[in-house]
């Protein structure tokens, strides 16, 4: 039984006598990773009282009966399975990207082997199952250690009838499929696994001492930090990613220094797609959440379906974790403590027009895709025909910074920047921005990468005019150059920019790269594409279907883009809801997964971009046919709608390209054809 709990940590069973009467232990190590851990000859010969006074003091919160039962219970299992067995046991051993500890990790020879304990449980449920492969590909992808040993999980149903006798081969990683075991059992299979083992033996301190480097999908990050998490706890450490911890830090001192100067900011923070700029929104949100402080700050998004999917993921972990401490949780009343931590943008901005004058609660408030705020035709038509106010001629960023203004001393604007990313007619972009300090704001200063400069965020031009009124300043830790979401392949986004930039030589030699630990196929049968996003997915790993909104002619494959999906629904439920994404049933449009991504993605290619000898052609279908989209915005932002779908998996993707029909001129082959025969151009494997 997981109790899902940080806190405080002491290494070893002999310092428990001290722990029970208050003594602080000479060799306590708050920063260990566990409860409890020992080797398992230390083990063997602690009582069940002291390994529980251990984990009772190690955990910061009170311990029920029920949890200290079932401590007591996986004790005595452990006791009797792990004799004669030489190694090192982890018990609680944190796993903080999903929020969770791991029940008992055991270190013997060569092997690891997470149990999950399910105590009087007698029948092995598959959402325990998933859950024991879960913390085994943790271990596998985010630890250290454990990336080239063999991973042996094991779902232990302490009193099932009947348990698995045979372990099922590794993957292509080493990690078994969880073996189906009762408390009966347990102690032949730990041996049989032995067996089977190839490996040098791990040395079972070190092992617990090695860097965890996870890297959390946005819905995990936001969990994670909302429960209280750090930036530091749930994301990478190593050197590739570390400026994810840097930046976070420079926006919090750009803060501090804008607070005590009395001054007013605008920090644009850039990234690679995936590189993290959300999680480092979420991350000074989370640090200045307090309402009562005077640096509260609010995290802002126009992205609706980000704001709806990330609210719910907060609600349903916050009820859960109230309930699971015995505590009553009411839907509705969590509901309304996530609402001002995660807002809409533009009820935001409608309470500005609303208020007149005065200014915002917060000072800090941070914009999430700031480049997809609106130019000034599209509020202005929004204002005047849906809010009924006329005269309006500002743009979004205009006046979300006039709003800011308002503030007599001191206010913050925290820009998250995405290249690439503008999809929407009416989406201004970052000039606009940088526009609006330089036409109507010269007091606030203006903090930027060097890269907000570069073709993709389109705003040299502005950076430049800015820049000759001296208010400009640049500073390298902006920016987030290693992408987080491929955590297999840091170069996923550099491929598909090449792939879109049709810089041939380029793609080709960057999938080889990716291609390595990042499988990227192509196949004309959607059916054969289905089955292979299910083979690859492993425990609760996510997956599901993607598609262009303007992928008008895929009905044929029960795919209709124009049928809305429900974001939440989609992107939170489990794999028995026919409204999830797992069902592949449902594609998700660039519209409703930006921002947001999957462990595995299914792509499917319409003839609205096709690859032609001259590059891309980009089409739109109105009535019963397609037609030619002329003007450049547009082609834009079809493009990027692509990037946007082909950057959103995690560990891997395919990517369905119809073969069309002959008799159907709007599914004509020769739509479908080059398009298909350019991704294997470029080395894209062919799945027949």
């Amino acid at each position: 039984m997981s109790s899902g709990r940080r806190g405080p940590v002491v290494p070893n069973a002999h310092v428990a006598h001290a722990l029970a009467v208050g003594q602080p232990p000479s060799n306590a190590r708050p920063s260990a990773p566990a409860y409890f851990h020992a080797t398992t000859h230390e083990f063997l010969a602690a009582s069940s009282d002291e390994i529980l006074g251990q984990l009772a003091a190690a955990s910061e919160f009170d311990i029920a009966r029920q949890q200290r039962d079932a401590w007591e219970r996986q004790i005595e299992v452990l006791h009797d399975a792990l004799r004669n067995i030489d190694g090192h046991v982890y018990l609680e051993f944190d796993i903080p990207r999903l929020g969770s500890r791991i029940d008992v990790v055991l270190l013997a020879g060569p092997a690891i082997f997470p149990l999950e304990f399910k105590n009087g449980e007698t029948q092995y449920r598959s959402a325990d199952f998933d859950q024991a492969w879960d913390y085994a590909l943790d271990l596998k992808n985010f630890h250290a250690s454990s990336h080239d040993a063999p991973i042996l999980p094991m779902l232990v149903a302490t009193d099932a009838p009947t348990a698995e006798r045979e372990w099922a081969p590794a993957h292509a990683d080493g990690v078994r499929p969880p073996l189906r075991c009762n408390a009966t059992a347990l102690r032949a299979m730990i041996r049989r696994g032995l067996s089977e083992a190839m490996g040098a033996v791990l040395d079972g301190r070190a092992w617990g001492e090695a860097p965890y480097r996870p890297t959390p999908t946005i819905i995990q990050a936001a969990r994670a930090l909302y429960a209280r998490h750090s930036v530091d706890a749930i994301s990478r450490h190593d050197a590739g990613a570390r400026n994810l911890r840097v930046t976070s830090q420079r926006v919090e001192r750009l803060i501090d220094e804008a607070r005590r100067g009395g001054k007013k900011a605008i920090v644009f923070v850039t990234g690679v797609p995936g590189a993290g700029k959300t999680l480092v929104g979420l991350n000074v949100a989370t640090m200045r959440r307090r309402t009562d402080d005077e640096t509260h700050a609010v995290f802002l998004s126009g992205n609706g379906p980000l704001v709806a999917v990330l609210r719910e993921a907060l609600v349903r972990d916050e009820v859960a974790r109230l309930r699971a401490r015995g505590g009553r949780a009411r839907k509705g009343a969590v509901e309304q403590n996530v609402k001002p931590f995660i807002q809409n943008v533009h009820h935001f901005r409608d309470e500005g027009i609303r208020d007149g004058q005065r200014p915002p609660h917060d000072r800090v408030v941070i914009f999430d895709e700031a480049q997809r705020a609106w130019n000034r035709e599209k509020t202005a038509n929004f204002m005047r025909q849906r809010k009924k106010v006329a005269g309006f001629a500002q743009s979004e960023p205009e006046f979300l910074i006039s709003y800011m203004d308002r503030h007599p001393e001191w206010a913050v604007v925290v820009c998250l920047v995405g290249g690439g990313q503008e999809i929407h007619t009416g989406e201004a972009g970052i000039a606009a921005w940088l526009d609006a300090v330089r036409e109507k704001f010269p007091n606030w200063s203006v903090h930027v990468s060097q890269h907000l400069g570069d073709s993709e965020y389109a705003a040299d031009d502005a950076i430049t005019s800015l820049a000759r009124m001296g208010t400009l300043h640049t500073d390298p830790d902006l920016h987030l150059s290693t992408s987080m979401r491929s955590f297999r392949s840091e170069k996923v986004s550099a491929f598909v920019k090449a792939l879109l930039d049709c810089e041939v030589a380029e793609a080709r030699s960057l999938l080889r790269d990716v291609e390595q630990r990042y499988p990227v196929v192509v196949t004309r049968d959607l059916h054969r594409a289905k089955q292979w996003i299910r083979k690859h997915a492993r425990g609760s790993e996510r997956f599901g279907l993607v598609a262009s909104s303007q992928a008008q002619r895929l009905k044929p494959h029960a795919i209709d883009v124009r049928v809305k999906i429900d974001p939440v629904q989609w992107f939170l439920n489990d794999a028995e809801d026919t409204r999830s994404s797992y069902y592949l049933e449902d594609a998700a449009t660039e519209f409703q997964i930006q921002g947001l991504e999957l462990d595995w993605i299914c792509v499917t290619w319409d003839a609205d971009l096709r690859h032609t000898a001259d590059g891309w052609s980009h089409n739109e279908f109105r009535g019963d046919r397609w037609v030619r989209i002329k003007k450049q915005e547009r082609q834009r932002y079809l493009l990027n709608a692509y990037r946007v779908l082909l950057t959103r998996a995690r560990q891997g993707m395919v990517i369905f390209v119809p073969r069309g029909a002959p008799t159907d001129r709007t599914r004509a082959p020769e739509l479908y054809d080059e398009t298909y025969g350019y991704l294997v151009s470029i080395g894209v494997t062919e799945m027949n």
